[in-house]
């Protein structure tokens, strides 16, 4: 009974991961509007992608989230090269989160501050999945959450290492304590 339960549980794993590896989340194909972009750090195209988002008027304000302490507005003007006029007016760095549940924390103390009543969530896609629900759990579900997933071309252990954290992420928050 033991064997075939856990050989059960294996087989769903199985199909759990190939549909995590194949159905990825896609980048957004039409404009849309919201009031703010979310953008954790960690993956290339994330960053510029949301500046673009920006510049294009689709929203007007963006939080990126995860930054490392030692990195300063002018610094990251400087990599992304964004004007200090739209640093001022419409990117925040944010400097508290560590992680992905942290970046949903933060953002979400952000969204608050900024009375946010709708974002898009900019991430890679093979992170847009456990990105999204980190950060739905934590908002009030009167937020309007849209994911564009940044394209890219993830490792099979990538992939891999994603899945089981997008399970750990989900299981924690379905049977939380």
């Amino acid at each position: 009974m033991i064997r075939r339960s856990l050989a059960l549980l294996l087989v769903v794993w199985a199909f759990g991961f190939a549909w995590f590896a194949v159905a990825l989340p896609q980048p957004m194909t039409e404009a849309r509007q919201t009031d703010a972009v979310i953008v954790p750090t960690g993956g290339a195209g994330r960053i510029p992608h949301g500046l673009e988002i920006v510049r294009s008027d689709e929203a007007q304000l963006m939080l990126v989230t995860g930054v490392d302490r030692e990195v300063r507005p002018a610094e990251f003007a400087a990599e992304f090269e964004a004007s200090m006029e739209l640093m001022e007016c419409c990117v925040t760095l944010g400097f508290e989160a560590v992680d992905t549940r942290g970046n949903a924390t933060e953002a979400a103390q952000w969204v608050k501050d900024k009375q946010v009543r709708s974002l898009r969530l900019v991430t890679s896609d093979w992170h847009m999945r456990r990105a999204a629900g980190e950060l739905r759990d934590v908002l009030p579900t009167n937020i309007r959450v849209i994911e564009d997933a940044v394209h890219t071309e993830p490792s099979l252990f990538t992939l891999f290492l994603e899945f089981n954290k997008f399970l750990a992420s989900w299981i924690s928050r379905a049977w939380p304590g």
